[in-house]
């Protein structure tokens, strides 16, 4: 097992554990972060987002890692993204809290993960056909939101982070 595995091995078992202690793997949190009555979820994944942003940098600055992303295709986002929001929806799991709850021993997350085995699956197979349609939309090709606007990646995440930390706070004042 290579370094790089092993340092994953680890990360994705901290995150399962985190997921568990911050009950984001919840039913009832699901649902309340659908209706936006509830935003653990969202709390919690926008601190991942924040913690992650820097320590991205962090180890690409200090080129322990090398940054490298897939193209930016509107119509792989925009069918993606409704297709990931849609089966969150309807199951109440995304693949990160599937696997915490089968973890936890919910057995129902087993369709969960089926569902998205078998959506993996029918793309592979699809894909031909989505490769002259649907990826044939706007390619943007491999660019960064520091690349596009050309500035530095710091100025960025303290932009976000100057925009999140208030709507956290606005959230637990609000008791969301």
């Amino acid at each position: 097992m290579s370094t790089g595995q092993i340092l994953g091995l680890i990360t994705g078992v901290l995150f399962g554990f985190f997921l568990q202690k911050g009950r984001v793997l919840r039913f009832e949190k699901q649902i309340g972060a659908m209706l936006l009555k509830d935003m653990t979820i969202f709390k919690f994944m926008l601190s991942a987002i924040l913690v992650g942003m820097v320590g991205i940098q962090l180890l690409a600055g200090s080129e322990i890692i090398s940054l490298s992303h897939k193209a930016m295709n509107v119509g792989a986002v925009l069918v993606g993204g409704a297709l990931f929001g849609g089966g969150w929806a309807v199951m109440g799991f995304c693949p990160g809290t599937s696997i915490g709850a089968l973890g936890e021993g919910r057995w129902h997350s087993v369709f969960a993960i089926a569902g998205m085995i078998a959506g993996a699956a029918l793309y592979a197979e699809l894909y031909p056909f989505f490769k002259s349609t649907v990826l044939a939309w706007k390619d943007f090709g491999k660019i960064s939101t520091f690349e596009l606007l050309n500035i530095s990646p710091w100025l960025i995440i303290a932009v976000f982070w100057a925009g999140i930390i208030p709507m956290f706070v606005w959230f637990e004042k609000k008791g969301l």
